[in-house]
């Protein structure tokens, strides 16, 4: 289940490992987006540019092609599940015919359900989109498209999902549109938990390095006490591995080295705790580990090229002038 946006996650040292996805998730201010339907019979084809967010198809009837940059097109079948980043992908009944703009089949907003010729196949579509300009450290930790196969042992509680998200979208009752949203909330869910349980180690970027043992308790280490002076060194002692092959092993698992995705999460962290009203530079620098509010403030700019000054001015404004 996706947490309301504004909720907010801080790790503190725990004996219970911290669940790292839903955490992500809440601090980067994940919201529901835009559930679509598409039924299509025949000849048809949509493509769809890449976008900061990610986003979920399901298959509920019938199949298709999924065709990305730089891949062979991959068949689908009903109660297949997949989940694309930030990249460009085409839907088609066949790899060779000529695409549509699947954006512009979509451009009225009320228009959730395109059809296309008939019900031959049916997909359902929905995915959740980040706050500000944080999609990127997740979207770029991730696999650019996962796939959940029906028949995947790991599967039976995305079968479970998806059967459940297609009797509520075929037989609306009162409340349906909430029912609606938050189960497609725990399909995406379901399906990066089958996605995990299928690949394991062999997951390419972040969801990957979860899995592996060494890597996946350091990032562990790092989010249950994100305060702490974390080095290197102590990192690569507390995980049994020596320093250069654990900065070896981490960038290539993680895609960044592992003392820039600890500033980066920090900046992440920090940025939503200005976004709160009433927060201030000086103690959200501590909060994230930073003794100096001069460091604190280089780094925040770095990463998102203005100071956490700027940010707290802006949360201020937005404090109401009268009580409610």
């Amino acid at each position: 289940m996706i947490y309301a946006p504004g909720a907010m996650i801080l790790s503190s040292p725990s004996r219970n490992a911290p669940d790292l996805l839903s955490e992500v998730l809440t601090v980067l201010g994940a919201r529901s987006i835009r559930r679509t339907r598409l039924e299509a019979a025949g000849d048809w084809a949509l493509a769809f540019p890449a976008q900061a967010r990610l986003k979920f198809v399901a298959v509920l009837r019938g199949g298709c092609w999924i065709l990305l940059p730089g891949q062979p097109p991959r068949a689908l079948a009903a109660g297949d599940v997949f989940l694309v980043g930030d990249t460009a992908y085409t839907v088609a009944s066949d790899p060779e015919v000529t695409a549509a703009d699947g954006m512009a089949t979509y451009s009225t907003p009320d228009q959730d359900t395109v059809r296309l010729g008939g019900d031959e196949t049916v997909m359902l579509g929905g995915g959740i989109a980040f706050a500000g300009e944080e999609a990127g450290f997740l979207l770029d930790a991730l696999p650019r498209f996962m796939h959940a196969a029906r028949g995947a042992p790991s599967a039976s509680a995305v079968t479970r999902t998806l059967d459940l998200l297609d009797a509520e979208a075929g037989q609306p009752g009162l409340g349906s549109a909430l029912v609606t949203m938050r189960l497609a909330d725990i399909l995406l869910v379901e399906a990066i938990r089958a996605y995990v349980a299928d690949h394991g180690e062999a997951s390419s970027g972040w969801i990957g390095a979860l899995a592996d043992r060494r890597i996946g308790q350091a990032l562990r280490l790092m989010h249950s006490d994100i305060a702490f002076p974390w080095t290197v060194e102590a990192l690569a002692a507390r995980i049994g591995m020596s320093r250069s092959a654990f900065a070896s092993l981490f960038t290539r698992r993680v895609g960044r080295p592992p003392l820039d995705y600890l500033t980066h999460w920090r900046m992440a962290l920090a940025r939503r705790l200005l976004d709160r009203q009433g927060a201030d530079a000086a103690g959200v620098a501590a909060r994230v580990g930073y003794a100096s509010q001069s460091a604190f403030g280089h780094a925040f700019k770095r990463t998102f090229g203005h100071s956490p000054r700027r940010g707290e001015r802006m949360a201020r404004a937005m404090l109401p002038t009268t009580p409610d």
